[in-house]
């Protein structure tokens, strides 16, 4: 065991007072008023901002008084603590723009749904650097998805999916430390179904599903016609099934018959049946969406992915967000229309211009060339982070680190994305730039977490 201990990282520390720098003034120019010029006054956004970055401030310097052994011993009773926040505000929350996550604390509302996001790094982190994890072994598997599903289950029981997804992206963590390359495949094939249901006909995805089926059998086996007819019956079942049955009647059906299937496949170890199965729990996946989109969604959560998707265009009406936010970033031009002379955000055409279109602030106010500082300030710090990580001594903080990576990288891609027509609009900060101090002040805990553990790297071994 070594005793050394080093300075903090002086280059993420600087980036991390950058970027808060940055979203000081964009809050600032977003909801700029005459009559209001201080900034410290909290009657507006800007001034209730700058108490949170002092507060943030405050945290940062605390954290690094804490003992690193505090968060490898302590990781789980965080998570639990925050778990019971989570299901606190579920009962004594109040809704706010739809969603009942935010708990009101004298003169300010705490998002518990914020927190739950280091907390369940930090129960992930400590439980795969256990030496008898094993992330080949499906019960393992099992528990790691369980800690990163049941805050995701209680967010998205709160109303809000937009933080609720955030947690998706932890499982780059799980690929970064053993989880089969498999499972990333089957993610990006579920995007790809999702948006194809969405665009096609559920007929012409069997088809074409069908097809690939039927061509890797004959390139593979070189199958007669009657061989050939034999996997061909359960595919028109599938396009009868969805013409003749009830959605719902359908799906049950379906998955009836793809779980006998996946039984055959695991007995017989037959490629040509699993290629068979897998068709089958496509089609159920393809349908699911399908059925979930037109009956469990709410209307503006299908309204703002047909925006994105194209299939529903109304810019003055479910697509107005998005268009003012191209406005507004386009006619930043190249070097932007100077600080405070942003026309699009000093006539409110920007809606949650402070918050989650925050960005359009950046764009309009200090045009591509301000765009691209930022956007370069976030991957060198994602970068950075990644460095950090990879040059832990122990398993826990460089699990901690890719944790803290893949959140704010998440963020940042669906922030950028919602603001330019990439991804859907679902309501989530763009890290240590969007107004709100819940958000603040649990990426300033995230991060100085991590910056903490990498400045005690060769003090404690684990």
């Amino acid at each position: 065991m070594s005793t050394k201990k080093v300075d903090p990282d002086w280059l993420t520390i600087f980036i991390y007072l950058l970027l808060v720098a940055i979203g000081f003034l964009a809050v600032y120019a977003a909801d700029y008023n005459d009559l209001y010029p201080k900034i410290w006054d909290t009657t507006r956004n800007y001034g209730r901002q700058f108490v949170w970055v002092g507060i943030c401030m405050f945290v940062a310097l605390i954290i690094q008084v804490f003992d690193t052994r505090f968060f490898t011993a302590f990781s789980y009773l965080i998570y639990g603590a925050v778990l019971l926040l989570l299901v606190a505000t579920l009962f004594f929350g109040a809704e706010i723009a739809g969603s009942k996550s935010w708990i009101k604390l004298g003169f300010f509302n705490l998002q518990s749904s914020e927190f739950a996001k280091f907390s369940t790094c930090l129960a992930l982190a400590s439980f795969l650097s256990n030496k008898k994890t094993d992330l080949n072994n499906y019960k393992h598997q099992l528990i790691a998805a369980a800690l990163i599903g049941v805050p995701t289950l209680l967010i998205l029981r709160q109303g809000d999916a937009g933080s609720a997804i955030v947690f998706v992206s932890l499982i780059l963590v799980l690929y970064r430390e053993g989880l089969s390359g498999g499972f990333l495949l089957i993610g990006v094939l579920a995007i790809v179904l999702f948006i194809s249901s969405l665009l096609f006909d559920f007929p012409y995805i069997i088809g074409i599903l069908g097809f690939i089926l039927l061509m890797t059998i004959i390139m593979s086996q070189g199958l007669n016609f009657r061989s050939m007819l034999t996997y061909l019956i359960p595919i028109i079942g599938i396009f009868l099934g969805s013409i003749y049955l009830e959605p719902l009647t359908f799906l049950i059906v379906l998955g009836i018959a793809a779980i006998l299937f996946l039984f055959a496949a695991v007995i017989s170890k037959s490629y040509i049946v699993g290629l068979l199965t897998l068709t089958l729990f496509c089609s159920i996946y393809v349908k699911g969406v399908d059925y979930i989109f037109n009956n469990v969604l709410k209307e503006h959560h299908r309204n703002r992915i047909g925006v994105v998707l194209g299939t529903i265009e109304d810019n003055k009406g479910v697509g107005y967000n998005l268009n003012q936010s191209k406005i507004a970033i386009g006619s930043g031009g190249i070097w932007g229309k100077g600080f405070l002379q942003g026309t699009q955000n000093k006539g409110d055409f920007v809606p949650e211009q402070s918050t989650d279109f925050i960005f359009c602030t950046v764009g309009e106010e200090f045009g591509f060339a301000g765009s691209c500082t930022l956007i370069g300030l976030f991957i060198i710090l994602m970068l950075r982070i990644i460095a950090l990580a990879e040059r832990q001594k122990s398993d826990f903080s460089r699990i901690y680190g890719y944790g803290v990576v893949s959140i704010i990288f998440f963020h940042f891609f669906i922030n950028m994305g919602m603001t330019i027509g990439l991804v859907p609009v679902i309501g989530i900060p763009l890290p240590f730039i969007s107004y709100g101090g819940s958000s603040l002040l649990a990426f300033t805990i995230l991060l100085f977490i991590l910056i903490k553990l990498d400045s005690e790297r060769l003090l404690y071994l684990r």
